[in-house]
Formats: structure tokens, sequence, C-alpha cells
């Protein structure tokens, strides 16, 4: 059975024969494992497909009720070992990307070079360009469970199909709105008995060498979990569907997520200045700690003082926010990808260049609020007064002291924050992903938490150094550049002096999540937003 573009499935199992047993499934001799012409002493299981797809061999679908005596395997090892055989065209007993591409022309499928590129890269745990029986039933293994997950959340009425309705909501609920006749052609695409309906069996073979890069229940409950403010600015922007961007639901999403960050920082905007405070002053001399910090605080301007520098901390999130996703979205255009949804290397790219716009374009907050949070009480009437102060005493490139380090943060915290994410993520989904895929509220707290929490820790010695260099004034102590005070932190602190401050910094994450998590889907439903 070929493929026809739009109305029959590839038939990438479905048309595959199996060496070890006979065409027809009634023949007595299908119980025995043999017939056909072909002497099952003399097949072995791992020999290369040479034979035809004709009726002399019987189909596979047959196969996967029960075990093949010949093969010696369940029947899910059966179907692996002779889609296996049919795939290595060369017999060498590997799959290359150029056996894929006879084999499946052969059946009939189509898949991209691209496409081919994935499944053999997903696949290659030894790295040698291809991939052998062991990395080729490991994919499929994995490949089958996302797929499984997948139809079990399609299937809306639970009954093991998946008609149109079933196709048009989910794709409704994950934003895309399609009309009844485009689900049938979907539909239609995948079902190859007639029945206008898909089963397990046919949604796997049509999607089973397909790689699994946007599978949508996956996207679903993982897409906004970025959303959690932590307090920092280098994390990588959330990506949205274009359903939510041309209703404008997007920026109801961007709001809540504003909304929430300013009342999580608020909420630990006193661990901050600690933070600050302590990334500044502390040293082996000085020897301030978390609970003597405090007390220096409100001994020097009561408890008011905890806060200050907060203001500027929540002003700049709404321009950042709105920069940072401008930014993503036009890189994401020249990077030239047509998916919605960007793989791990090019979201690292787009969204350290997004994130290095971004603090360009508000660095000088930056300044003031680390400046507002060392002052003591009195030196500055305001934001404003501070500015000024800054602006005259010190001149223009004072607003972008500490710049460069900054901009090396970001790089370590936004590939370790995305590339921990993803491996706890994928983690979870191999462990406990049975019925769904949907992790659940705390598994993705926690999964935030964990991974925002590396990124800064990746991070945090340029942290240190840019803060020390946005507090120098210019009221005659020494000014020191990046290496310079990298060196003089070491040599008079040791390497724990890049750490100064680490503890209320980490102190302040989970609350900061948590907090936000809860502001942000209250926000959302005040803002008529539907949580998925």
């Amino acid at each position: 059975m070929m493929h026809q573009q739009g109305s029959l499935m590839p038939p990438i199992l479905g048309d595959v024969f199996c060496q070890c047993r006979p065409g027809d499934p009634a023949d007595p001799r299908a119980a025995a494992g043999g017939g056909g012409g072909h002497d099952p002493a003399n097949v072995r299981p791992s020999a290369p497909f040479t034979g035809q797809r004709t009726g002399d061999y019987m189909d596979l679908r047959h196969a996967s009720n029960y075990c093949c005596d010949i093969c010696g395997g369940p029947e899910q090892e059966h179907r692996f070992k002779v889609l296996f055989q049919v795939l290595d065209v060369n017999g060498d007993g590997g799959i290359c990307i150029n056996d894929l591409t006879i084999g499946l022309k052969k059946l009939g499928v189509h898949r991209t070079e691209h496409e081919l590129m994935k499944i053999v890269k997903a696949g290659d745990k030894d790295l040698d360009g291809q991939l052998d029986f062991y990395e080729f039933v490991h994919y499929l293994k994995d490949h089958e469970k996302k797929l499984r997950l997948v139809f079990k959340s399609l299937d809306k009425k639970n009954d093991g199909r998946i008609d149109s309705q079933e196709i048009m909501q989910s794709l409704c609920d994950l934003g895309v709105h399609i009309s009844e006749e485009q689900a049938d052609q979907i539909l239609k695409s995948m079902d190859k008995n007639g029945t206008m309906t898909i089963d397990w069996n046919e949604w796997r073979d049509y999607h089973l060498l397909h790689p699994a890069d946007n599978i949508p229940e996956i996207i679903l409950y993982w897409k906004h979990s970025t959303i959690f403010d932590v307090g920092e600015s280098l994390i990588v922007p959330d990506e949205f569907t274009v359903e939510e961007k041309k209703t404008g639901m997007l920026w109801r999403l961007l709001v809540a997520g504003g909304g929430a960050g300013a009342v999580s920082r608020t909420c630990t905007a006193p661990l901050d200045r600690l933070k600050v405070l302590m990334q500044v002053h502390a040293s082996k001399r000085n020897s301030m700690h978390i609970a003597s910090g405090f007390l220096h605080m409100i001994r020097e301007g009561g408890v008011r003082s905890l806060w200050r520098g907060n203001g500027m901390n929540v002003i700049k999130i709404a321009p950042e926010s709105a920069i940072k996703f401008m930014a993503y979205e036009q890189i994401k255009r020249l990077i030239g990808s047509k998916q919605e949804t960007l793989g791990i290397p090019e979201r690292f790219v787009a969204g350290s260049l997004a994130g290095a716009i971004a603090q360009s374009s508000i660095y000088p907050m930056e300044v003031l609020k680390t400046r507002l949070a060392l002052g003591k009480t009195g030196q500055y009437t305001g934001i404003l007064d501070c500015a000024k102060r800054i602006l005259k005493k010190e001149g223009v490139a004072a607003f972008y002291k500490g710049y460069v380090p900054n901009m090396l943060g970001i790089i370590p915290y936004a590939g370790i924050d995305l590339a921990v994410y993803e491996t706890l993520k994928n983690s979870w989904l191999q462990r406990f992903a049975t019925d769904s895929a949907d992790p659940g509220v705390f598994v993705l707290l926690a999964c935030g938490t964990m991974s925002s929490t590396c990124g800064q820790l990746a991070s945090y010695p340029l942290a240190l150094v840019r803060t020390r260099m946005q507090g120098q004034a210019t009221d005659g102590g020494p000014q020191m550049t990046m290496t310079t005070l990298f060196k003089h932190i070491v040599k008079t602190e040791g390497a724990l002096g890049l750490y100064r401050g680490l503890a209320p910094n980490f102190m302040k994450v989970i609350p900061s999540v948590s907090i936000s998590y809860v502001v942000y889907e209250y926000l959302k439903k005040t803002l008529g937003v539907q949580s998925k």
C-alpha cells in the first residue's frame, strides 16, 4: 500500500513483512512459524531484509498479536527487528541517514534530510553517525512511549480511538483553531481502514519514524514553565503560539508575568538587598552574615530600609520583559526557523542575544538599583536624585559600570538553566509519565527552581564582580576593571570570596518562585486567561 498524500498513511510498519511467518494470518502454518517457501531454521533475526514485500511474508500488523517463536522476542521486539532489517539497506548492521532515506522511500514514506538527521542524532549514543540495533530499539521505545502519551491526551473520550472532534478540541487547547474539514484531512492522512477514526496502531505506525521535537502535549504542559520570577534578568524568554499573539492573549500573559515578578521581588527584597551588601562589603575582616546583615540594615535605617532599591527593581521589569520578548521574536526570524518552538541550541542563542539586548537597554536601571541598595539613610531622596548625582559626579559612563561581566554572565546562566531544565523534564517523562505528560504544579516548580539555581551558581562570580563595579563611586577610591577586580578578590579573600552573598541569594529562590506562581495564576484568571 503506497502512500498517497492526504489520504493513506505512510506504511512504516503496516507494509513491512516478516521473513519468519507466512503471509496469510489464517494459514495454519502461521502457528508453527513456517511456510511461504522459507525454512525457519535458516532465518536469522539479525539478517538483513532481502526478500520482496509480497504475500510470501506476513504483514507485521498481525505479528503484534503474539510473540514470534522464530525471532524469539515479544511483539514489540519482533516489530523492531523486522523494521531494522528493512531499513538496514546495505546490511552492515547499522542504519545511517542514507539507509533511512532509501529504506523509507521504498516504504512510501518521505522525510526531509533534516528530520532524518534528527532521528539519527537522537539515537546515536556512541556518536558513530549511525544507529546499531540496540540504539535503534532504544530510540523507538523512547519515541513510542512519548507517542502513547500524546495519543492518550488526544483520546478525550477514552475509547481507544481519536476522531475529528477530538483533534479539533486538542488543537484548540494548544491555541490553534481549525475547521472540521481540516480535521478530517488530518484524520484521513492516518486512517488506513476507512473508519474515520485512528486507533493506537494507526497513530503509532504513522508517527514512529518522525522526530519527536514538537509533540503537542509535552509542549502544552511545559511551555510556560519559565514564567516564574526568581529576581534574575538573564532567563530565556517563553515561546507563545500564533493564536496567543493574534488574540492579544500574549500581552495579558506578559502583564501577568510582570505583575507576578513585581510582587515576588517586593516580598523577597530584604534578602536581595542583603545579598548586594554582602557582595560589596563582606570580606575576611568584615565577615557579614545573614543575621548581622539584617541587624545592620535595621539599625542604620529602620525596617523600611530593608526595601531600599526595590522600587527600581520593580520598575525595570516591564521595559526589560517587553524588549527581551520583541528581540527574541526578531532573532527567531533571523535564525530562519519556521517552527513555533525552537530547539535547545536555537533557544540558547536567541535567548542569550535577546537577553543581551534587553540588558543593554535597561542597564542604567541596574546601576541605580545597586547604588540605592548600597546607599545610606538620607543619602538620596529618590531615584531621580540618585541618577542626577551619579551623572554630575561620574558622568554617563558610570551608568554602564560592570556591563562586561553582566553580559558574560548571561551565557552560563541561560545555557545551564536550559540544559538542566530539559534534562529534568526528560528524566521525569522517562520515569514517571505513564498515562499523562502533565507533570503537575510541584514538578514544574521543582524543575524551574533547580534549573535557575544551577544557572545562578554558574554565573554568580560574574554577578558579584558586576555588583562591585556598579557600586564603585569616584570618591577617591580605586577604580578597578573586571580582570583586576577578579584577581583582587581571589588574592585577598580566596576563591570563596567570589561567592559572597550566595546564601541570601539562594534563600530567596524558593519563595520567589512560589509567590510568583500563585500571583501569576491569580492575575491570569483576573485578566481572563484560561489556564491549560
